[in-house]
């Protein structure tokens, strides 16, 4: 592909977008499979990033996988998700604890 165009791309999108700019890191590897950008941002940003239901790394992909189809490769992008940025799901079936489980646990 010309010159990491795909790379320069993702930057300057996710440049725009995010309050911390200076944090934007990306790597870019070719493997059998085409090229695969990985996206590393402050952890306050990943929201934005991500943007509602995924709506704005979903808009990122497409643009990436036309920008691939012009120059003939497959590009693939992956956002690095940060340490802690995800919150545990809960068990099936326990629901939200009702405020005297709340207590009892306090108690503890």
């Amino acid at each position: 592909m010309a010159k990491n165009i795909d790379q320069d791309f993702v930057e300057y999108i996710i440049k725009s977008i995010v309050d911390h700019p200076d944090e934007v890191k990306t790597d870019r590897k070719i493997d059998e499979m085409g090229v695969l950008l990985t996206l590393k941002v402050n952890p306050e940003d990943m929201g934005q990033v991500i943007g509602r239901q995924g709506s704005t790394a979903r808009a990122i992909r497409t643009l990436l996988r036309v920008i691939g189809a012009k120059h003939n490769a497959r590009v693939n992008f992956k956002i690095e998700e940060p340490e802690g940025g995800r919150v545990p799901r809960r068990e099936a079936g326990e629901g939200p604890k009702d405020v005297d489980q709340v207590v009892d646990e306090l108690k503890l």
